[in-house]
């Protein structure tokens, strides 16, 4: 027997959600209902008709001050536009407003829907900003300790910063975001804390990452979190014996509206994570 996953939601702050006071009013019914996590993209862009985008860090703040147990965070971050040391007093100053519940969800992003980052100077190289992806972890893993930080590598400096106060989690997990089938984000995953699979098609292809991913851990014991997205209403069962520990009702962005999102949480999760499946 296995513990059911926990169960989150998972949007974009496009339009009726580019108000962080509506998403506030949402995390907390959110909680009410019996969800377990909060999570919401971060975008510059996107397709009309979208025409209004929240920032994340300012929407998430504002869910944290509404809630007391959600767990909650950006899903995912494309940490090559962002700057490390930015990044990292953004998420040690949520971490403590929330009292250790952020989880950060991190990818490289890329320009299929609105083009953000050509439209914006970015690096546009995928290679590129999987290098910029992960050195920035490894700055950002070296600010949370407390400790000075002395780096100096191909796309940063830190010039001997200490970067305090510290989140309260003593490591804020990290999840990294990547396509089901590619090697190279499983390798990345497997040196974190969760995979958040990109076009997974079956329960089956999560058993299957979630055995690469186990045989890549330097400590296989240790927890690891397969955090899968699913449309509203599918049966989770499946993907919980294939070894999800996370499903994230996810909503289309061109579909969404807040009325369908609240509808959608006050059902309530498809499986209460205080239940069992068998595995």
């Amino acid at each position: 027997m296995a513990e059911n996953p926990r169960s989150a939601l998972w949007f974009p702050l496009f339009d009726e959600l580019a108000d962080p006071l509506a998403v506030a009013r949402l995390a907390a019914e959110a909680e009410e209902a019996g969800w377990d996590g909060f999570f919401v993209w971060d975008r510059l862009t996107w397709p009309a008709p979208v025409e209004r985008i929240a920032d994340p860090w300012i929407s998430l703040a504002a869910a944290a001050t509404a809630t007391e147990s959600l767990r909650l965070g950006p899903m995912v971050t494309p940490v090559a536009r962002r700057r490390p040391a930015k990044l990292a007093r953004e998420t040690a100053s949520l971490d403590r407003l929330s009292g250790g519940r952020l989880t950060l969800g991190v990818g490289l992003g890329g320009d299929l829907y609105g083009a953000e980052l050509a439209r914006t100077g970015e690096q546009v190289d995928d290679r590129v900003r999987a290098e910029m992806l992960d050195e920035a972890l490894g700055v950002l893993t070296s600010a949370w300790s407390g400790r000075p930080v002395r780096h100096r590598g191909p796309h940063y400096v830190i010039d001997d910063l200490t970067f305090l106060p510290t989140p309260v989690q003593p490591r804020v997990p990290i999840w990294a975001a990547g396509y089901a089938g590619r090697r190279g984000p499983l390798r990345r995953a497997a040196t974190l804390d969760g995979f958040f699979p990109v076009e997974l098609r079956h329960p089956d292809q999560l058993a299957e990452i979630g055995e690469t991913i186990h045989a890549l851990r330097p400590d296989p014991t240790a927890p690891y979190d397969l955090a899968v997205p699913l449309p509203p209403g599918t049966d989770p069962t499946a993907y919980a014996a294939a070894g999800a520990t996370w499903c994230l009702t996810e909503f289309d962005p061109d579909a969404m509206t807040l009325d369908h999102i609240r509808g959608v949480l006050q059902d309530g999760p498809a499986l209460p994570a205080a239940q069992e499946v068998t595995s």
